[in-house]
Protein backbone atom coordinates (compact mmCIF):
# COMPACT_ATOMS: atom_id res chain seq x y z
CA UNK A 1 0.00 0.00 0.00
CA UNK A 2 1.48 3.36 -1.15
CA UNK A 3 1.53 6.28 1.49
CA UNK A 4 0.07 8.70 -1.11
CA UNK A 5 -2.83 6.44 -0.90
CA UNK A 6 -3.75 7.52 2.52
CA UNK A 7 -3.22 11.08 1.88
CA UNK A 8 -6.65 11.16 0.21
CA UNK A 9 -9.79 11.31 2.08
CA UNK A 10 -12.51 8.44 2.01
CA UNK A 11 -15.91 8.61 0.06
CA UNK A 12 -18.48 11.30 1.40
CA UNK A 13 -20.18 9.62 4.58
CA UNK A 14 -20.96 9.98 7.64
CA UNK A 15 -17.81 8.48 9.89
CA UNK A 16 -17.15 8.97 13.51
CA UNK A 17 -14.56 8.69 16.04
CA UNK A 18 -14.00 9.64 19.73
CA UNK A 19 -11.52 8.07 22.52
CA UNK A 20 -13.96 5.53 24.29
CA UNK A 21 -11.68 5.34 27.26
CA UNK A 22 -11.41 7.62 29.78
CA UNK A 23 -8.91 10.68 30.01
CA UNK A 24 -5.40 9.48 31.36
CA UNK A 25 -2.70 7.52 31.13
CA UNK A 26 -3.29 4.09 31.24
CA UNK A 27 -1.79 0.32 29.98
CA UNK A 28 -4.39 0.52 27.23
CA UNK A 29 -6.94 3.12 25.71
CA UNK A 30 -9.15 2.37 23.08
CA UNK A 31 -10.02 4.79 19.77
CA UNK A 32 -13.65 3.89 18.49
CA UNK A 33 -14.89 4.56 14.92
CA UNK A 34 -18.17 3.99 13.21
CA UNK A 35 -19.85 4.37 9.77
CA UNK A 36 -20.70 3.01 6.15
CA UNK A 37 -16.66 3.54 5.18
CA UNK A 38 -14.99 1.86 8.09
CA UNK A 39 -13.79 -1.31 6.06
CA UNK A 40 -12.17 1.24 3.81
CA UNK A 41 -10.77 2.90 6.26
CA UNK A 42 -9.39 0.05 7.61
CA UNK A 43 -8.01 -1.33 4.68
CA UNK A 44 -6.17 1.78 3.98
CA UNK A 45 -4.97 2.97 7.94
CA UNK A 46 -4.15 -0.57 8.76
CA UNK A 47 -3.73 -2.16 5.30
CA UNK A 48 -6.52 -5.01 6.11
CA UNK A 49 -10.02 -5.74 6.83
CA UNK A 50 -9.67 -7.69 10.33
CA UNK A 51 -11.54 -10.35 10.72
CA UNK A 52 -14.90 -9.82 12.34
CA UNK A 53 -14.52 -10.01 16.05
CA UNK A 54 -11.19 -11.01 16.05
CA UNK A 55 -7.95 -8.98 17.22
CA UNK A 56 -5.45 -8.17 15.21
CA UNK A 57 -1.78 -6.95 15.80
CA UNK A 58 -1.06 -4.29 13.96
CA UNK A 59 0.93 -0.69 13.78
CA UNK A 60 -0.75 2.40 13.38
CA UNK A 61 1.71 5.11 11.26
CA UNK A 62 1.63 8.54 10.62
CA UNK A 63 0.64 9.31 7.04
CA UNK A 64 4.54 9.85 5.88
CA UNK A 65 4.98 6.21 7.61
CA UNK A 66 6.26 6.80 10.84
CA UNK A 67 4.66 4.38 13.48
CA UNK A 68 2.45 5.68 15.99
CA UNK A 69 2.30 2.69 18.01
CA UNK A 70 1.19 -0.61 17.99
CA UNK A 71 -1.85 -2.28 19.47
CA UNK A 72 -4.72 -4.39 18.46
CA UNK A 73 -7.29 -4.02 15.73
CA UNK A 74 -11.48 -5.20 16.82
CA UNK A 75 -13.76 -4.75 13.41
CA UNK A 76 -17.67 -5.31 13.85
CA UNK A 77 -19.00 -6.01 10.72
CA UNK A 78 -22.59 -3.58 10.22
CA UNK A 79 -25.31 -4.38 11.14
CA UNK A 80 -23.89 -6.84 14.08
CA UNK A 81 -22.31 -4.34 16.04
CA UNK A 82 -23.13 -1.88 18.92
CA UNK A 83 -24.34 1.02 16.76
CA UNK A 84 -25.44 -1.10 13.85
CA UNK A 85 -22.91 0.33 11.82
CA UNK A 86 -19.74 -1.01 10.34
CA UNK A 87 -17.49 -0.21 14.07
CA UNK A 88 -13.26 -0.49 14.38
CA UNK A 89 -11.78 -0.07 17.53
CA UNK A 90 -7.84 0.74 17.83
CA UNK A 91 -6.44 -0.64 20.94
CA UNK A 92 -2.97 1.19 21.69
CA UNK A 93 -0.98 2.10 24.50
CA UNK A 94 -2.77 4.58 27.05
CA UNK A 95 -1.11 7.40 26.44
CA UNK A 96 -2.76 10.66 25.37
CA UNK A 97 -0.47 12.19 22.95
CA UNK A 98 -0.46 8.99 21.26
CA UNK A 99 -4.57 8.50 21.20
CA UNK A 100 -4.52 12.41 20.15
CA UNK A 101 -2.03 11.83 17.38
CA UNK A 102 -4.41 8.47 16.39
CA UNK A 103 -7.68 10.93 16.34
CA UNK A 104 -5.71 13.11 14.11
CA UNK A 105 -5.07 10.48 11.50
CA UNK A 106 -8.49 9.37 11.39
CA UNK A 107 -9.85 13.09 11.04
CA UNK A 108 -7.12 13.17 7.60
CA UNK A 109 -9.16 10.59 6.30
CA UNK A 110 -12.38 12.66 6.48
CA UNK A 111 -13.67 10.98 9.66
CA UNK A 112 -15.30 13.70 11.78
CA UNK A 113 -15.16 13.66 15.70
CA UNK A 114 -18.17 12.10 17.04
CA UNK A 115 -20.67 14.37 19.27
CA UNK A 116 -21.73 13.10 23.36
CA UNK A 117 -23.86 10.08 23.23
CA UNK A 118 -23.50 9.59 19.20
CA UNK A 119 -22.64 6.09 19.41
CA UNK A 120 -25.39 5.02 21.64
CA UNK A 121 -27.87 7.28 19.18
CA UNK A 122 -26.99 5.75 16.51
CA UNK A 123 -27.83 2.32 18.11
CA UNK A 124 -31.28 3.50 18.84
CA UNK A 125 -32.00 5.06 15.43
CA UNK A 126 -30.59 1.67 13.69
CA UNK A 127 -32.73 -0.59 16.27
CA UNK A 128 -29.94 -2.14 18.12
CA UNK A 129 -31.25 -0.38 21.10
CA UNK A 130 -34.38 1.14 21.96
CA UNK A 131 -34.49 4.38 23.78
CA UNK A 132 -34.92 3.14 28.08
CA UNK A 133 -31.59 0.60 27.04
CA UNK A 134 -29.65 3.52 25.66
CA UNK A 135 -30.16 5.86 28.32
CA UNK A 136 -29.24 2.25 30.45
CA UNK A 137 -26.04 2.52 29.00
CA UNK A 138 -25.53 5.95 30.17
CA UNK A 139 -26.99 4.95 33.75
CA UNK A 140 -24.47 2.20 33.66
CA UNK A 141 -21.30 3.62 33.23
CA UNK A 142 -22.44 6.39 36.15
CA UNK A 143 -23.87 4.25 38.79
CA UNK A 144 -21.98 4.33 42.16
CA UNK A 145 -23.44 1.47 43.91
CA UNK A 146 -23.64 -2.53 43.17
CA UNK A 147 -27.30 -2.38 43.34
CA UNK A 148 -28.01 0.75 40.97
CA UNK A 149 -25.18 -0.81 38.41
CA UNK A 150 -27.37 -4.26 38.81
CA UNK A 151 -30.60 -2.16 37.85
CA UNK A 152 -29.23 -0.18 35.08
CA UNK A 153 -27.98 -3.57 33.36
CA UNK A 154 -31.44 -5.06 33.83
CA UNK A 155 -32.74 -2.00 31.73
CA UNK A 156 -29.69 -2.28 29.57
CA UNK A 157 -30.80 -5.82 28.72
CA UNK A 158 -34.35 -5.01 27.96
CA UNK A 159 -36.52 -5.83 31.41
CA UNK A 160 -38.10 -2.62 31.38
CA UNK A 161 -38.76 -1.99 27.93
CA UNK A 162 -40.60 -5.99 27.84
CA UNK A 163 -42.51 -4.45 31.10
CA UNK A 164 -43.98 -1.06 29.06
CA UNK A 165 -44.27 -2.91 25.18
CA UNK A 166 -46.56 -5.38 27.81
CA UNK A 167 -48.69 -3.06 28.72
CA UNK A 168 -48.84 -1.18 25.77
CA UNK A 169 -49.79 -4.49 23.84
CA UNK A 170 -52.97 -5.01 26.16
CA UNK A 171 -53.96 -1.02 25.74
CA UNK A 172 -53.37 -1.83 22.15
CA UNK A 173 -55.24 -4.81 22.87
CA UNK A 174 -58.10 -3.31 24.60
CA UNK A 175 -58.68 0.15 22.41
CA UNK A 176 -59.38 -1.98 19.36
CA UNK A 177 -61.90 -3.92 21.27
CA UNK A 178 -63.53 -0.58 22.48
CA UNK A 179 -63.14 0.77 19.02
CA UNK A 180 -64.89 -2.26 17.36
CA UNK A 181 -67.95 -2.40 19.53
CA UNK A 182 -68.67 1.26 18.92
CA UNK A 183 -68.09 0.50 14.72
CA UNK A 184 -70.68 -1.89 15.56
CA UNK A 185 -72.94 -0.52 17.21
CA UNK A 186 -75.87 -2.71 16.34
CA UNK A 187 -75.04 -6.12 17.69
CA UNK A 188 -77.38 -7.32 20.75
CA UNK A 189 -74.66 -7.56 22.92
CA UNK A 190 -73.67 -4.56 24.81
CA UNK A 191 -69.91 -4.90 24.55
CA UNK A 192 -69.03 -1.71 26.24
CA UNK A 193 -71.47 -2.33 29.31
CA UNK A 194 -70.93 -5.84 30.01
CA UNK A 195 -68.54 -5.27 32.78
CA UNK A 196 -65.62 -7.09 31.13
CA UNK A 197 -64.43 -3.92 29.62
CA UNK A 198 -64.29 -2.12 32.85
CA UNK A 199 -62.32 -5.48 34.55
CA UNK A 200 -59.70 -5.12 31.81
CA UNK A 201 -59.45 -1.72 32.59
CA UNK A 202 -59.21 -2.20 36.30
CA UNK A 203 -56.85 -5.00 35.67
CA UNK A 204 -54.01 -2.12 33.67
CA UNK A 205 -55.00 0.00 37.09
CA UNK A 206 -53.38 -1.83 38.88
CA UNK A 207 -50.41 -2.78 36.38
CA UNK A 208 -49.64 0.29 36.52
CA UNK A 209 -49.82 0.62 40.43
CA UNK A 210 -47.12 -1.94 40.62
CA UNK A 211 -45.21 -0.64 37.70
CA UNK A 212 -45.08 2.32 39.39
CA UNK A 213 -43.68 1.45 42.58
CA UNK A 214 -40.72 -0.48 40.74
CA UNK A 215 -39.93 2.70 39.07
CA UNK A 216 -39.85 4.69 41.91
CA UNK A 217 -37.34 2.07 43.23
CA UNK A 218 -35.19 2.42 40.36
CA UNK A 219 -35.38 6.47 40.09
CA UNK A 220 -34.05 6.26 43.57
CA UNK A 221 -31.41 3.77 42.87
CA UNK A 222 -30.19 6.01 39.67
CA UNK A 223 -30.72 9.38 41.64
CA UNK A 224 -29.90 8.83 45.35
CA UNK A 225 -31.57 10.08 48.10
CA UNK A 226 -30.48 14.08 49.12
CA UNK A 227 -30.76 14.22 53.00
CA UNK A 228 -29.88 17.50 54.99
CA UNK A 229 -29.08 17.69 58.47
CA UNK A 230 -29.96 20.94 60.43
CA UNK A 231 -30.85 21.80 63.48
CA UNK A 232 -29.36 24.60 66.21
CA UNK A 233 -25.30 24.94 66.86
CA UNK A 234 -23.60 21.63 69.04
CA UNK A 235 -26.75 19.37 68.63
CA UNK A 236 -23.97 16.84 67.06
CA UNK A 237 -24.63 16.89 63.37
CA UNK A 238 -21.00 16.96 62.00
CA UNK A 239 -20.76 14.35 64.63
CA UNK A 240 -23.39 12.43 62.88
CA UNK A 241 -22.43 13.27 59.67
CA UNK A 242 -18.73 11.20 60.65
CA UNK A 243 -20.98 8.39 61.92
CA UNK A 244 -22.38 8.11 58.44
CA UNK A 245 -19.52 8.22 56.49
CA UNK A 246 -17.50 6.11 58.64
CA UNK A 247 -14.66 8.41 59.02
CA UNK A 248 -13.86 12.06 60.72
CA UNK A 249 -15.16 13.82 57.44
CA UNK A 250 -16.27 17.22 59.61
CA UNK A 251 -15.10 18.95 62.50
CA UNK A 252 -16.34 18.15 65.57
CA UNK A 253 -15.81 20.98 68.66
CA UNK A 254 -17.87 22.04 71.48
CA UNK A 255 -17.89 25.47 70.31
CA UNK A 256 -20.90 26.22 68.77
CA UNK A 257 -21.00 27.42 65.23
CA UNK A 258 -18.11 25.13 63.92
CA UNK A 259 -19.52 24.56 60.79
CA UNK A 260 -19.75 27.85 58.60
CA UNK A 261 -20.19 25.93 54.74
CA UNK A 262 -22.20 22.87 53.92
CA UNK A 263 -20.62 19.60 53.88
CA UNK A 264 -21.41 16.81 51.73
CA UNK A 265 -20.31 13.06 52.03
CA UNK A 266 -21.89 10.08 49.66
CA UNK A 267 -22.58 7.57 51.76
CA UNK A 268 -24.75 3.72 50.91
CA UNK A 269 -27.50 2.13 52.60
CA UNK A 270 -28.70 -1.73 51.62
CA UNK A 271 -27.33 0.06 47.77
CA UNK A 272 -28.87 3.24 48.19
CA UNK A 273 -26.76 6.27 47.17
CA UNK A 274 -27.42 8.96 50.03
CA UNK A 275 -26.08 12.30 49.84
CA UNK A 276 -25.69 13.27 53.73
CA UNK A 277 -25.14 17.22 53.65
CA UNK A 278 -24.05 18.67 57.41
CA UNK A 279 -24.96 22.45 57.51
CA UNK A 280 -24.19 25.03 59.59
CA UNK A 281 -26.45 25.08 62.97
CA UNK A 282 -29.38 28.02 62.42
CA UNK A 283 -29.33 30.50 65.07
CA UNK A 284 -29.53 34.48 65.45
CA UNK A 285 -25.90 35.62 64.18
CA UNK A 286 -23.94 38.96 63.76
CA UNK A 287 -21.01 37.28 62.44
CA UNK A 288 -20.77 37.20 58.81
CA UNK A 289 -19.39 34.32 58.25
CA UNK A 290 -22.02 32.48 60.15
CA UNK A 291 -25.04 34.33 59.13
CA UNK A 292 -23.91 33.14 54.98
CA UNK A 293 -23.49 29.52 56.72
CA UNK A 294 -26.92 30.25 57.71
CA UNK A 295 -28.57 31.07 54.65
CA UNK A 296 -26.57 28.08 52.49
CA UNK A 297 -28.11 25.22 55.26
CA UNK A 298 -32.16 26.79 54.87
CA UNK A 299 -31.13 26.69 51.31
CA UNK A 300 -30.02 23.29 51.45
CA UNK A 301 -33.22 22.33 53.03
CA UNK A 302 -35.22 23.66 50.73
CA UNK A 303 -33.66 21.56 48.45
CA UNK A 304 -33.48 18.14 50.01
CA UNK A 305 -35.41 15.03 49.46
CA UNK A 306 -35.63 14.50 53.52
CA UNK A 307 -34.30 16.28 56.25
CA UNK A 308 -32.84 15.05 59.66
CA UNK A 309 -33.72 17.20 62.56
CA UNK A 310 -30.84 16.90 64.74
CA UNK A 311 -31.54 17.93 68.80
CA UNK A 312 -29.25 18.00 71.17
CA UNK A 313 -31.49 15.02 73.59
CA UNK A 314 -29.62 16.73 77.21
CA UNK A 315 -30.88 20.34 76.87
CA UNK A 316 -33.69 20.30 74.01
CA UNK A 317 -37.48 21.03 75.24
CA UNK A 318 -40.67 20.09 73.20
CA UNK A 319 -41.13 23.59 73.02
CA UNK A 320 -37.97 24.28 71.27
CA UNK A 321 -38.31 21.15 68.88
CA UNK A 322 -41.75 22.36 67.99
CA UNK A 323 -40.56 25.34 67.01
CA UNK A 324 -37.76 24.02 65.16
CA UNK A 325 -39.99 21.81 63.08
CA UNK A 326 -42.42 25.29 62.06
CA UNK A 327 -39.51 26.49 60.11
CA UNK A 328 -38.69 23.51 58.20
CA UNK A 329 -39.84 23.89 54.47
CA UNK A 330 -43.16 22.11 53.47
CA UNK A 331 -43.82 19.45 52.53
CA UNK A 332 -40.58 17.65 52.57
CA UNK A 333 -40.14 14.63 54.68
CA UNK A 334 -38.01 15.02 58.55
CA UNK A 335 -37.18 13.04 61.17
CA UNK A 336 -36.47 13.84 64.49
CA UNK A 337 -32.94 12.64 65.75
CA UNK A 338 -32.39 12.97 69.07
CA UNK A 339 -28.80 13.11 69.86
CA UNK A 340 -26.50 12.15 72.85
CA UNK A 341 -28.78 9.70 74.38
CA UNK A 342 -25.26 7.95 76.01
CA UNK A 343 -25.70 11.80 78.21
CA UNK A 344 -29.48 11.61 78.19
CA UNK A 345 -30.56 7.83 79.26
CA UNK A 346 -32.75 8.01 76.90
CA UNK A 347 -33.14 4.59 75.14
CA UNK A 348 -31.59 4.03 71.52
CA UNK A 349 -34.43 3.32 68.84
CA UNK A 350 -37.12 4.43 67.12
CA UNK A 351 -40.58 6.26 68.18
CA UNK A 352 -42.81 7.46 65.57
CA UNK A 353 -40.65 10.20 63.70
CA UNK A 354 -37.99 10.10 66.68
CA UNK A 355 -34.89 8.29 66.80
CA UNK A 356 -33.17 8.51 70.04
CA UNK A 357 -29.29 8.05 68.60
CA UNK A 358 -25.80 8.64 70.23
CA UNK A 359 -23.32 9.89 67.32
CA UNK A 360 -20.80 8.81 69.65
CA UNK A 361 -21.28 5.71 70.32
CA UNK A 362 -23.04 4.73 67.29
CA UNK A 363 -26.45 3.45 69.32
CA UNK A 364 -29.51 3.69 67.50
CA UNK A 365 -28.41 4.30 64.38
CA UNK A 366 -29.36 1.28 62.84
CA UNK A 367 -32.68 1.87 63.56
CA UNK A 368 -32.37 5.55 61.81
CA UNK A 369 -30.73 4.09 58.73
CA UNK A 370 -34.44 2.12 59.04
CA UNK A 371 -36.46 4.92 59.01
CA UNK A 372 -34.49 6.90 56.57
CA UNK A 373 -35.05 4.31 53.65
CA UNK A 374 -39.27 4.04 55.27
CA UNK A 375 -39.55 7.57 54.81
CA UNK A 376 -37.91 7.31 50.88
CA UNK A 377 -39.94 4.51 49.89
CA UNK A 378 -37.35 2.15 49.48
CA UNK A 379 -36.60 -1.77 49.92
CA UNK A 380 -34.06 -3.52 49.32
CA UNK A 381 -33.07 -4.06 46.08
CA UNK A 382 -34.79 -7.43 43.86
CA UNK A 383 -33.98 -9.25 40.70
CA UNK A 384 -36.71 -7.62 38.81
CA UNK A 385 -35.29 -4.18 39.45
CA UNK A 386 -35.03 -1.22 36.68
CA UNK A 387 -33.51 1.55 36.03
CA UNK A 388 -35.71 4.98 35.64
CA UNK A 389 -35.43 8.35 35.49
CA UNK A 390 -37.29 11.28 35.83
CA UNK A 391 -38.96 11.43 32.22
CA UNK A 392 -39.75 7.44 32.65
CA UNK A 393 -41.95 8.57 36.28
CA UNK A 394 -43.38 11.52 33.95
CA UNK A 395 -44.58 9.31 30.89
CA UNK A 396 -45.99 6.46 33.41
CA UNK A 397 -47.90 9.31 35.93
CA UNK A 398 -49.33 11.17 32.39
CA UNK A 399 -50.44 6.92 30.90
CA UNK A 400 -51.95 6.47 34.33
CA UNK A 401 -54.10 9.30 34.43
CA UNK A 402 -55.36 8.97 31.14
CA UNK A 403 -56.46 5.74 31.90
CA UNK A 404 -57.83 6.82 35.03
CA UNK A 405 -59.47 9.46 33.03
CA UNK A 406 -60.67 6.42 30.59
CA UNK A 407 -62.37 4.16 33.40
CA UNK A 408 -64.28 7.78 34.59
CA UNK A 409 -65.61 8.38 31.04
CA UNK A 410 -67.29 4.65 31.03
CA UNK A 411 -68.15 4.44 34.25
CA UNK A 412 -70.14 7.85 34.67
CA UNK A 413 -70.97 8.42 31.05
CA UNK A 414 -70.63 5.44 28.72
CA UNK A 415 -68.58 7.54 26.62
CA UNK A 416 -66.81 4.77 24.25
CA UNK A 417 -65.25 7.23 22.52
CA UNK A 418 -63.89 9.05 24.47
CA UNK A 419 -62.25 5.72 26.44
CA UNK A 420 -60.55 5.21 22.91
CA UNK A 421 -59.10 8.40 23.16
CA UNK A 422 -58.12 8.46 26.08
CA UNK A 423 -56.24 5.12 25.92
CA UNK A 424 -54.83 6.03 22.45
CA UNK A 425 -53.23 8.77 24.45
CA UNK A 426 -52.21 6.29 27.69
CA UNK A 427 -50.39 4.16 24.43
CA UNK A 428 -48.62 7.13 23.23
CA UNK A 429 -47.25 8.28 26.65
CA UNK A 430 -45.69 4.55 27.59
CA UNK A 431 -44.23 4.62 23.92
CA UNK A 432 -42.31 7.52 24.99
CA UNK A 433 -40.39 5.66 27.19
CA UNK A 434 -38.98 2.91 24.89
CA UNK A 435 -38.34 5.69 21.87
CA UNK A 436 -41.41 4.26 19.74
CA UNK A 437 -43.12 8.16 20.56
CA UNK A 438 -40.23 10.66 20.44
CA UNK A 439 -39.05 14.28 19.36
CA UNK A 440 -36.03 15.65 18.00
CA UNK A 441 -35.66 17.62 20.86
CA UNK A 442 -35.77 14.92 23.05
CA UNK A 443 -33.12 12.67 21.65
CA UNK A 444 -30.87 15.93 21.74
CA UNK A 445 -30.88 16.08 25.28
CA UNK A 446 -30.81 12.42 26.24
CA UNK A 447 -27.55 11.73 24.25
CA UNK A 448 -26.05 15.08 24.87
CA UNK A 449 -25.74 13.95 28.48
CA UNK A 450 -23.40 11.02 27.51
CA UNK A 451 -19.63 10.78 27.44
CA UNK A 452 -18.00 11.54 24.19
CA UNK A 453 -17.31 7.76 23.27
CA UNK A 454 -20.50 5.88 24.25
Amino acid sequence: MAIGDLEQPLCNGDDIVAIATPPGRGGVSILRLSGPNIPAFSQRFIGAIPTDRLAKLTEFREQDGRAIDHGLALYFSAPNSYTGEHVLELHAHGSPVVMQMLVKRCLEFGVRLAKPGEFSERAFLNGRLDLAQAEAVADLIASNTESAARSAFNSLKGDFSEQIHLLVGKVTELRIYVEAAIDFPDEEIDFLGDGDVLARLNNLKDIFLQLKKTAKQGKLLRDGLKVVLTGLPNAGKSSLLNNFANENRAIVSAIPGTTRDVLEQVIQIDGLPIEVIDTAGVRDSTDEIEVEGVKRALAAQRNADLILLVVDDTQSNEHQVNDLLANLPKPIPFIIVRNKIDLSARPAGRSGDNVGVSALTGAGMDELKELVLEKAGYRQIEDSQFIARERHMDAIHRAESMLLNGIAQLTDHQAGELLAEDLLACQHALGEITGEVTSEDLLGLIFGSFCIGK
